[in-house]
C-alpha cells in the first residue's frame, strides 16, 4: 500500500502529530518541487488531491474535466489524485493512465451519486488521504457532490489551500437552490480562489455566494479533438439524421425533445433521431415513441461509454442541444468537433461557447427550436453548410485541455501563496460573511471539526500513516519503471 517512514525529515510541516493545524501553509519539499526552465523564474510542482463524488465509472462533463485536467497536470510534472466515492465493486485504490491513482472511498451514497454528509464521517478517511499524499492544494469539484463541501471543510482545517470548481448554475427562488447556495456561500466564504467555467456562471456563483469577483476566475472546459473527429462516411446521406446525446433528465430538456421529435416527423419523411443517455426521463421519449407509431424512426440507445460517443456522433448530420441550464456544455462542442451542425438552446453560459457560424442558438421552447431545425434542415439540403472537416479544424483550435491545464496552474500558484485562515479568523469569516444563524452554526460545527481532528491526530498520528509512494509528479516512481529496461528481453516483468 505505502511505503514507510524513514524520518521525520519526511513529514511535512503542516502535519504535525499531537499538535493543531498550523494557521499558514509550507509546501512540503518532497512533494513539491522547483525546476528551473531557460531563464525563467521557478515553477512550483503541486500534489493536488482532485475530490469530487462525480468520477468514472460514472459518466458525464464533471468526471471528464477531471480526468483530462489531472491527466494535463501531471504532463506538467504536478503530482495528482482523486478522492470520490466507492461505485459498487470498485473501491479501494486504482490507478489510471500515466500514474494518476484514485482513492475510491467508502462512503454512503444517498442520491444521483451524491454521498451523504455530516461534515465528520469523511474526516478520517479524507485526513488519511491528505497525508498519505502529503497533499498541498485541495481542488474540490461540483456544487452538486457533497463530498466536495466536505473536502473544503476538512482542507481548511487542516492547513491546506483550497480551491473549487463550479460546473452548474442554480437559480435564486426554489427552496432546492437557496438551501444549496447557502451551503456554497459557507463552503466558498474562506476557499483561497474558486473557478467557474463560463462567465455567466462567474456571475452566478458570485451573486450565489456573495463572492469577492476578484477571487473567481474563468477557466473554460475542453475537449480532446483527437478524440472527437469527424467521418461522413459512416452517417446516411439519403436521411437527416439529427444525434442527442445527454443524461435524460429535467433541466437537460428531454420534455422539449419530447414536444419536438412528433412535430418535425410529421414534416420530414425522411428524418431520423439517434438519442443516447439514460436517465429518468426515459419514459418520455418511449411514450412519444409508442404514441406515433416512431420506432423505426426513433432510436434509444441508452447509457454510453465515453468511447463509444464519438461513434454515435459521426452518424448523425444535426446535433440537438435541448438543455434548460448550462454553465458550459461539452456536448454541443463535441458535437461539432465530429463535424455535426448544432443546434442549442441559448441559456446559461452556451451562447459563449461556439462562434455565431457553427451554432444555432434558439429559444428553450418547442416552437422556437423546431423553427431551428427547420432552417438547419433546409441548408443540410441545399448543401449550404460548411464540411465536417472544416468545422473540426475551427473547433479543434478553440479549446484545449492543455491551455485549461496551463491557466489552472497559476491558480494553484496564487492560491499557494495565500495564507489559510487560523481557527479564530476562520470563524469570525464564517459569522461576518454568512450571517449571524447561518454563521453561528457552521462556526460551531468548524470548533468540532477542529476538536475531532486533534483526537485524530492523538489517536493515531500523523507520522505512523504510511506515505504513499508517488505515481505521478516529480518523485513518480512509474516514471523510473518505465526508464528502466529489463537486462535479458525474454525475462518477464512482474
Amino acid at each position: 500500500m505505502g511505503q514507510r517512514r524513514k524520518g521525520c525529515d519526511q513529514v511535512p510541516a503542516h502535519f504535525k502529530p499531537n499538535t493543531p493545524p498550523s494557521t499558514t501553509h509550507t509546501p512540503d519539499t518532497h512533494s513539491s518541487s522547483t525546476h528551473r526552465g531557460s531563464g525563467h523564474e521557478d515553477c512550483v510542482k503541486h500534489s493536488i488531491c482532485m475530490v469530487s463524488d462525480f468520477f468514472y465509472p460514472n459518466m458525464g462533463g464533471v468526471e471528464s474535466h477531471i480526468y483530462q485536467l489531472s491527466q494535463c497536470l501531471i504532463e506538467k510534472g504536478h503530482k495528482v489524485v482523486i478522492a470520490t466515492h466507492a461505485y459498487g465493486d470498485r473501491r479501494g485504490v486504482r490507478y489510471l493512465t500515466n500514474g494518476l491513482k484514485v482513492y475510491y472511498l467508502p462512503l454512503q451514497v444517498m442520491y444521483n451519486q451524491s454521498t451523504a454528509t455530516t461534515c465528520f464521517h469523511s474526516l478520517p478517511l479524507l485526513r488519511c488521504v491528505f497525508v498519505r499524499e502529503r497533499v498541498t492544494v485541495v481542488h474540490a469539484h461540483s456544487s452538486f457532490s457533497a463530498m466536495a463541501h466536505d473536502a473544503l471543510f476538512h482542507a481548511k482545517t487542516m492547513g491546506l489551500n483550497t480551491v473549487f470548481t463550479d460546473h452548474s448554475l442554480f437559480g435564486f427562488a426554489d427552496l432546492s437552490s437557496v438551501l444549496t447556495n447557502k451551503l456554497l456561500t459557507v463552503s466558498l466564504c474562506d476557499t483561497n480562489h474558486i473557478v467557474c467555467v463560463s462567465y455567466t456562471s462567474k456571475e452566478n456563483t458570485v451573486l450565489r455566494a456573495a463572492l469577492d469577483p476578484d477571487i473567481v476566475s474563468v477557466i473554460p472546459n475542453a475537449v480532446d479533438p483527437s478524440d472527437f473527429t469527424p467521418d461522413p462516411g459512416r452517417r446516411d446521406d439519403s436521411k437527416i439524421t439529427i444525434v442527442v446525446v445527454s443524461r435524460l433528465v429535467y433541466r437537460k430538456g428531454i420534455d422539449l425533445l419530447g414536444g419536438i421529435i412528433p412535430e418535425l416527423c410529421a414534416n420530414h419523411s425522411d428524418l431520423f433521431f439517434i438519442i443516447g443517455g439514460e436517465g429518468p426521463k426515459r419514459i418520455v421519449l418511449e411514450e412519444v415513441r409508442e404514441k406515433y407509431q416512431l420506432h423505426d424512426r426513433v432510436r434509444l440507445l441508452g447509457a454510453l461509454d465515453h468511447k463509444d460517443v464519438r461513434d454515435v456522433l459521426v452518424q448523425g448530420h444535426i446535433f440537438l442541444n435541448t438543455s434548460l441550464t448550462e454553465a458550459f456544455c461539452m456536448a454541443i462542442v463535441e458535437g461539432a468537433s465530429c463535424g455535426l451542425q448544432v443546434v442549442s438552446t441559448r441559456v446559461g453560459g452556451i451562447p459563449e461557447v461556439l462562434p455565431d457560424d457553427l451554432v444555432t442558438l434558439c429559444e428553450p421552447t418547442v416552437s422556437s427550436l423546431c423553427a431551428g431545425l427547420e432552417n438547419v434542415i433546409a441548408r443540410q439540403r441545399s448543401g449550404n453548410v460548411l464540411s465536417p472537416a472544416a468545422i473540426h479544424r475551427q473547433v479543434q483550435t478553440l479549446y484545449t485541455w492543455r491551455n485549461v491545464a496551463e491557466r489552472t496552474e497559476k491558480v494553484y500558484d496564487q492560491a499557494g501563496r495565500q495564507p489559510v485562515l487560523s481557527l479564530p479568523a476562520r470563524l469570525q469569516r464564517l459569522r461576518s460573511h454568512c450571517g449571524a444563524v447561518a454563521g453561528s452554526i457552521f462556526s460551531f460545527f468548524a470548533v468540532i471539526n477542529f476538536l475531532f481532528l486533534l483526537f485524530l491526530q492523538w489517536l493515531h498520528p500523523d507520522q505512523l500513516i504510511d506515505v504513499a509512494m508517488d505515481a505521478s509528479g516529480p518523485h513518480s516512481c512509474w516514471r523510473t519503471l518505465k526508464k528502466e529496461k529489463p537486462k535479458d528481453p525474454n525475462s518477464a516483468v512482474i
